[in-house]
């Protein structure tokens, strides 16, 4: 996490002032390529023989590697954004579609690890990850060349920033760094970034402690939710656009996170009511795949329309600072969900020794007491956390007329330049 704070914050700033060839973002995707596909693989297929003295050390280097990479194309290439896309709505349906590639590629290879690598295999023997490690890291390496290339054209053709990032002048980088980030529109999205992370950490953490254990599911099972979930990013393709469009980016992300949440205990309370099929069932999967499914979407919806909003914190802060810290805010943004969700994988940790699941290896063993303190513990935190932060979004104030007064503003200011070089 200390590692995240500086890493990512200067890698955001740095892309934001970089001047080059290929354009401010394409060195850092580029360099991407040489770290994020085999930290994947190596994360996955050890490369070293493990022990017991020397297993913490592999995994905490490899987890700072493979964040370290997923940081140099993740946030270069969502900040190109307020660049290709000046247009309030339109940056709704480009978010969505990203969006639904990364759905499409995270949880098909999901869905394809549970249905005939480590969902065969095992979840406790190597020669299913060894599989998933190898399609993955050719997945991630094909992903990054064609966005690289299918974007550098465009993005070398754009103006270069005023300044040039400066190491020998660390001091007045970091001051820049604060400047930005006080703009108060970005800190509601930061902070619900902080705040969110933490449940995101205990759902992942505690997910196949649930899918297996709670709801008593098999490896192919869950994979059968993966191909349901297939569903959602194309329903979201179309909403996110459509209800930003007509509620307002705000209005509808937190109306779509507000149904989320409020789906998400449903099915933990009637298994522990008495009103859920069998354990394990395929009725069980069918509504369980349902209840995921809309939940995605509603996920979607307001992570595209959350990612719009953060775009147009751009223009917003270089109205006061004259300077465009894309880059910036979205690796702080990043960084927000990355930091806290270790928080949330503590918590989820701490909640599975609570509740005695520690020692379990088969779902025989587990007893209708140890689900009820499952649920009793993770749905109350979950939901309130989200709650919290939905409270940080409600305080952003940037909506249609204020986005287009920034770009007005900004216009004037580019002619008045121009006008005064002459």
């Amino acid at each position: 996490m200390v590692w995240d704070a500086i890493s990512d914050l200067l890698l955001g700033h740095w892309s934001d002032k970089t001047h080059s060839r290929l354009g401010r973002r394409h060195p850092f995707m580029y360099a991407a390529l040489f770290v994020l596909p085999f930290s994947f693989y190596a994360l996955f297929n050890p490369v070293i023989e493990i022990t017991d003295s020397n297993a913490f050390w592999y995994i905490l280097v490899l987890a700072m590697i493979i964040r370290t990479g997923t940081t140099l194309f993740e946030v270069p290439s969502t900040a190109m954004l307020p660049d290709l896309e000046k247009d309030y709505d339109h940056r709704n349906k480009w978010l969505a579609l990203r969006y639904a590639f990364g759905w499409y590629g995270g949880n098909g290879l999901h869905t394809l690890n549970f249905m005939f690598w480590v969902g065969v295999y095992g979840v406790a023997v190597q020669t299913g990850y060894t599989i998933y490690a190898t399609v993955g890291a050719c997945v991630i390496a094909l992903v990054i060349i064609l966005s690289a290339l299918g974007t550098q054209k465009v993005m070398a053709a754009l103006p270069k920033p005023a300044e040039r990032f400066k190491f020998r002048e660390i001091g007045r980088e970091i001051r820049q760094i604060f400047q930005s980030v006080k703009n108060r529109n970005f800190a509601a999205l930061f902070f619900y970034g902080l705040i969110v992370g933490i449940a995101g950490g205990l759902g992942t953490a505690l997910y196949l402690y649930n899918t297996t254990y709670f709801f008593g599911f098999s490896g192919q099972q869950i994979a059968v939710t993966g191909i349901g979930v297939m569903l959602s990013p194309a329903i979201a393709y179309w909403a996110a656009p459509y209800f930003g469009g007509r509620y307002g980016k705000k209005n509808a992300a937190i109306g779509a996170i507000l149904v989320n949440i409020s789906l998400y205990p449903i099915p933990y309370i009637l298994l522990l009511s008495g009103y859920w099929p069998g354990l394990g069932s395929w009725l069980s999967l069918s509504i369980y795949s349902a209840f995921i499914v809309a939940e995605v979407i509603c996920s979607i919806i307001g992570g595209v329309l959350l990612d719009s909003m953060m775009a147009d914190v751009v223009e917003d802060s270089e109205v006061s600072t004259a300077r465009r810290s894309e880059g910036l805010f979205y690796a702080a943004r990043g960084f927000a969900g990355k930091a806290i969700s270790a928080g949330g994988i503590i918590g989820a940790g701490t909640i599975v020794s609570l509740v005695g699941l520690d020692g379990v290896t088969s779902l025989d063993q587990v007893t209708d007491e140890i689900r009820m303190n499952l649920a009793g513990l993770f749905l109350p935190l979950y939901c309130t956390l989200f709650l919290i932060g939905l409270w940080c979004v409600s305080t952003y104030k940037i909506n249609r007329d204020t986005h287009n007064a920034n770009i007005d503003t900004l216009s004037a200011r580019k002619t008045s330049s121009s006008e005064d070089a002459d």
